[in-house]
């Protein structure tokens, strides 16, 4: 049975719909709080990095050539054929886009001139493709590797959690930092089932340093107060809390704020200079690649990084550079490439000038494509589709490439570009990021509330979904 046989059989199976412009996943009250309350008690029952049972779906090869994840999402989806699958339409397409050939990738110089300096760096996969056209649904979907409807995709935890969970045991002592942050991301998913302590810890770049670090009060008023509750109920919070695990657990969340706080290390790593931001493109989201870069080289536990950038949603003007889309900023295709140009290129660049490409993935995707050829006629802009992109480097990546192809409009997959012999789902880059840490994409873990087992990868049994190893060429 071939590879592409054996998905449709797959999907068959276990149908993914492709949901709508409009549609929207609901969930009752009760729905809700009974997801809370199993999220909760998930934790206090199993306590912080319960045991799990995993097991291994099937023996395979991981590339294991990563330490660390930089996860870049385009919240809003960001238009492919604009972009990393330029596609020129006469009388439509810009000129001040400029189109160039760079190593035979035709790539739109005049929006991603910062990028172009760097497509040595990085593959472009044209073949991909999204499950779904409603926003939320498919943010969520592509964060925690699922379908969120389902059964366990309620319960799923991000992908940085997952990452967190197996990476654990390599933490070294002294390591502060969360294992799992999220850096304008406070939408992004939680930890799901997995322990809370697993979850993105959620911040936004400051020049003053990570905040909440120092006590209004001072430092000597602070250790005073820490000291007292310390006397007070420490042995209810230790490791051998007569309360048992669940209480004990606690101590743990207690203990690494404590860790955050008056930490040189800490302060160094979130703070930054006018002059290092003006490099990144003086923007929330150059500032938020910045901390990234200064988060990895600081090497304090840190293993996987979500940054957002939204604003991509361009129903409308999406070539009108004052097009605000009701919103005080710019939203169209200029001011959001104007902010991810400068950043990107940036981090790129530092992460290779400091020794830590070959160890860093970075990951660029958003959660679909939108509409090609023409502009819509009323709004000029660009309507939801499921063709897309994803844009990889690091971490062993061979760069300068392109995987897959489109037709002449970007409507539809030509050639797929790997083994698989179809589009690349949002499935097969979470077990992309698994196999280049090191990961096996195929581990159960049976320790689910619903007594299912979680899949890291949906359909490991079936072997439906799989790496893009041809990324490492």
């Amino acid at each position: 049975m071939g590879e592409r046989e054996r998905f449709e059989r797959y999907i068959k199976k276990y149908p993914h719909p492709h949901v709508g412009f409009f549609q929207r996943p609901q969930r009752s009250r009760r729905q809700f709080f009974r997801l809370l309350g199993a999220g909760v008690s998930g934790y206090f029952l199993t306590g912080p990095f319960g045991p799990g049972e995993a097991r291994a779906a099937a023996a395979v090869e991981t590339k294991n050539t990563a330490k660390n994840v930089i996860f870049i999402f385009l919240a809003g989806a960001p238009s492919h054929v604009d972009t990393f699958d330029l596609k020129v339409v006469p009388g439509v397409t810009p000129t001040d886009f400029q189109p160039e050939t760079i190593n035979g990738i035709l790539f739109p110089k005049g929006i991603l001139g910062k990028t172009a300096e760097v497509l040595d760096k990085i593959a472009i996969v044209r073949s991909g493709s999204s499950w779904a056209l409603a926003h939320t649904l498919a943010q969520t979907w592509f964060q925690i590797g699922r379908n969120p409807t389902s059964a366990l995709g309620k319960i799923a935890p991000h992908i940085g959690s997952v990452v967190a969970i197996e990476k654990e045991p390599e933490r070294q002592p002294g390591q502060v930092l969360p294992a799992f942050i999220a850096l304008n991301a406070d939408g992004a998913p939680g930890s799901g089932y997995f322990p809370a302590a697993l979850a993105p810890f959620k911040t936004v770049p400051s020049p003053n340093g990570l905040a909440n670090t120092a006590h209004a009060d001072g430092q000597t008023r602070f250790q005073a107060r820490w000291d007292l509750m310390q006397s007070l109920d420490a042995q209810l919070r230790a490791p051998d809390s007569p309360l048992g695990g669940k209480a004990a657990g606690l101590g743990s969340f207690y203990e690494s704020a404590r860790n955050l706080m008056y930490n040189p290390t800490v302060t160094s790593t979130f703070s930054y200079t006018a002059e290092d931001s003006l490099r990144y493109g003086d923007s929330g989201f150059g500032n938020a690649c910045l901390l990234a870069k200064k988060i990895i080289a600081a090497d304090q536990g840190t293993r996987f990084i979500q940054i957002n950038l939204g604003g991509w949603d361009h129903h409308q003007g999406i070539y009108d550079r004052n097009q605000v889309n009701g919103r005080d900023v710019g939203q169209n295709i200029y001011s959001q490439t104007g902010q991810f140009d400068p950043a990107f290129a940036a981090l790129l660049k530092d992460l290779e000038a400091e020794g830590l490409l070959n160890k860093t993935m970075v990951v660029v995707a958003g959660e679909f494509g939108r509409t090609v050829g023409a502009l819509t006629n009323t709004n000029n802009g660009r309507d939801h589709y499921l063709q897309m992109f994803y844009v990889l480097a690091g971490g062993g990546v061979k760069g300068g490439r392109v995987i897959g192809s489109t037709n002449d409009t970007g409507a539809f997959t030509l050639d797929p570009g790997w083994s698989r012999y179809r589009d690349v789902r949002p499935e097969d880059i979470e077990a992309t990021i698994y196999s280049a840490l090191g990961i096996n994409w195929t581990t159960v873990r049976n320790d689910d509330p619903l007594g299912r087992g979680f899949e890291y990868v949906p359909g490991g049994d079936d072997n439906v979904y799989a790496p893009v190893h041809e990324l490492w060429g």
